[in-house]
């Protein structure tokens, strides 16, 4: 293309070295050069390489100056220049477009793979926090098991050291025998004892060596409240 041009312009070189005296030429390059920078602009020539279409529509410009001062074989080697550089950008437009293309999907994939690393972190952060959950509440399951299984052991233990009768023994008392820490741990409690022996015990100041007594068990609220308020009325001295 460029070979059919250069013999276009020297071929109307020659005519204007036959008919300079005749007429005045029309540039030759000049549609051309428009032409091809029309086409460069359709292409976003303008906004992706502003620097390079600027100078071509310059010469351009220069160019039609020098028509208009009939200067025809300077003005046609500016268009032709024009030509040549429009030509040129032409490709390295399309080159251009192709990098930004391929700069845009590179980036779109990025981001793509941004997303997804984003998305997986959440998601494992999910799921490290359910976990996280999941054996916060099994610790605390643990923890409610190991407290009944050791109430469930202190209660028999209790038991098995809680004797259900109690020997008398010189000198003892009723509120002696209920201060026992195997009895009851409280003095004022010698009433449930006193009550559950009735049968053996006519008066509760008195006891007897070699007497066996009972020892409730698991008294209620009201049992222990009221023997509390039987011994502040009548204490034993």
């Amino acid at each position: 293309m460029y070979r059919f041009h250069l013999i276009k312009y020297l071929q109307t070189l020659m005519l204007i070295c036959l008919f300079a005296g005749c007429s005045t030429p029309a540039p030759v390059w000049r549609q051309d050069a428009l032409s091809l920078l029309e086409r460069v602009r359709i292409h976003d020539g303008q906004k992706i390489l502003p620097a390079e279409y600027k100078s071509i529509e310059d010469l351009v410009l220069r160019g039609d100056a020098l028509v208009r001062k009939e200067e025809i074989e300077a003005a046609d080697k500016l268009f032709l220049l024009a030509w040549s550089k429009a030509n040129l950008l032409e490709k390295n437009l399309l080159l251009e477009k192709r990098r930004l293309s391929e700069e845009k999907l590179r980036k779109e994939q990025a981001e793509r793979l941004e997303a997804d690393r984003k998305r997986a972190m959440e998601e494992e952060s999910r799921k490290q926090a359910e976990q996280k959950i999941a054996e916060e509440k099994a610790a605390r399951a643990a923890e409610t098991r190991r407290l009944a299984e050791k109430t469930e052991r202190t209660k028999q233990t209790r038991e098995r050291q809680s004797p259900a009768y109690h020997t008398v023994k010189r000198g003892e008392s009723l509120p002696f025998i209920a201060s026992q820490p195997e009895v009851y741990n409280d003095r004022n409690l010698w009433p449930l004892l006193y009550r559950a022996n009735r049968d053996q015990i006519s008066n509760p100041k008195h006891l007897w060596p070699g007497q066996v007594l009972r020892i409730p068990r698991n008294p209620s609220r009201d049992d222990i409240a009221e023997a509390r308020k039987y011994a502040q009325d009548r204490p034993l001295h």
